[in-house]
């Protein structure tokens, strides 16, 4: 037995025999043809009839388990005191969130009202609802419910009260810097939603869209994926790839899915890669604020991966030197491995995890030093798989 397999704690082993556990007698095929059908249906329901049919969907692929709820408009809209301007907490390219209180459920929500124009829009809409009404973890965000009210879109979540990671890290304006320790709880919380779309659920999902500004983070930064609406099934059988239009943010995207369209869980890891990058050094994937040579995160960063003399130098100055030197060589090193160009060589989530959870887990050299040769094993893992 390998040291890396030793290290796996009994939760990891548990989860991942719980790969298919989430399938309940679903085909993969019918799964993704229904929804590539479902996108172009919605559109053309009448008012009385789309909400019976999102219902009719959820149903048939939840088995009856499904406990996400539809609202009425007008319900929704005196949670946000009509949408009023200053319950609004974030706008995105779907639309605008509203913080909200159901008083029917004594509960603040976060309100996200879809931008009604486009096939777009009812494309993430029709994703997020049944993505999240199946898939159930907790550094998933957790749909409340839904309405289709007339040519209303709108997606109802748990508010969470630190909002979004790109907050706390990237505008930050006067908010307290997070500390290195909440960054790497942040980190793992974040691979640990990941893993379970890549590995869990079956068929595997494709997030396709992580970032920052999607990490929400709840009353004790917690973490947790947000904003399904590019999520991809991803390949089945002896599948490799799936091939689909370049979506995603600028920066973000592994770079053959950028060149080809072709979309595996390895493109999950790159930007995985790119956000623990973000969380070390504080600086944004893309900012154009910034000299020529430094706007590029990703690029401005390779060559101090080769030099470990200059690793204090990629430190987020805001950390004021507090924190870990191996713990920061460790982060490092999974940052590194996640952002190789080829998609062979990066690792799997599940060894991104275990790495994340010996950084986080122990503060004593022995730990950190297990991390490292934990990392290192994995990676050598990850290459005999392909």
């Amino acid at each position: 037995m390998s040291c890396f397999s030793c290290c796996l704690s009994e939760d990891k082993v548990n989860r991942r025999s719980l790969r298919k556990s989430i399938q309940e007698g679903r085909d993969a095929r019918t799964i993704a043809s229904s929804f590539a059908s479902s996108f172009a249906n919605l559109s053309f329901k009448s008012d009385g009839s789309r909400r019976r049919y999102i219902v009719g969907e959820i149903s048939k692929y939840g088995k009856g388990s499904v406990t996400t709820e539809f609202f009425p408009f007008k319900e929704l809209s005196a949670a946000t005191q009509n949408f009023r301007p200053d319950c609004m907490v974030g706008e995105g390219g779907f639309g605008r969130v509203y913080k909200g209180h159901l008083e029917s459920k004594n509960m603040d929500v976060a309100i996200k009202q879809l931008d009604r124009n486009g096939f777009q829009g009812n494309r993430e809409f029709l994703v997020e609802v049944l993505m999240l009404s199946l898939l159930h973890h907790p550094n998933l965000v957790n749909l409340v419910g839904y309405c289709t009210d007339a040519e209303h879109r709108i997606l109802v979540y748990e508010y969470m009260a630190n909002g979004s990671l790109e907050d706390h890290l990237l505008d930050i304006g006067e908010k307290k810097p997070l500390d290195w320790k909440t960054r790497m709880q942040i980190a793992k919380g974040a691979a640990k939603g990941l893993e379970y779309l890549h590995d869990t659920a079956d068929p595997p999902v494709i997030y396709r869209d992580f970032k920052a500004s999607n990490i929400l983070l709840d009353e004790n930064f917690n973490p947790k994926l947000s904003d399904f609406g590019l999520a991809k099934l991803g390949p089945t059988g002896d599948k490799t790839h799936v091939t689909t239009r370049v979506m995603g943010t600028y920066g973000y995207c592994a770079p053959e899915y950028a060149l080809t369209g072709q979309l595996t869980a390895k493109s999950d890891v790159y930007s995985f890669g790119v956000v623990l990058l973000e969380l070390i050094t504080g600086r944004r994937v893309i900012d154009k604020s910034r000299p020529s040579e430094e706007q590029n995160l990703v690029t401005w960063a390779q060559p101090y991966f080769r030099d470990k003399r200059k690793f204090h130098l990629m430190v987020d100055p805001l950390l004021e030197n507090q924190y870990p030197k191996k713990g920061l060589h460790q982060a490092l090193a999974v940052a590194a491995m996640c952002l190789q160009d080829e998609d062979e060589t990066r690792p799997y989530i599940n060894d991104v995890v275990s790495a994340l959870e010996f950084l986080c887990d122990s503060d004593s050299k022995e730990g950190v030093m297990s991390a490292a040769s934990s990392m290192a094993e994995g990676r050598s893992m990850a290459e005999g798989r392909q």
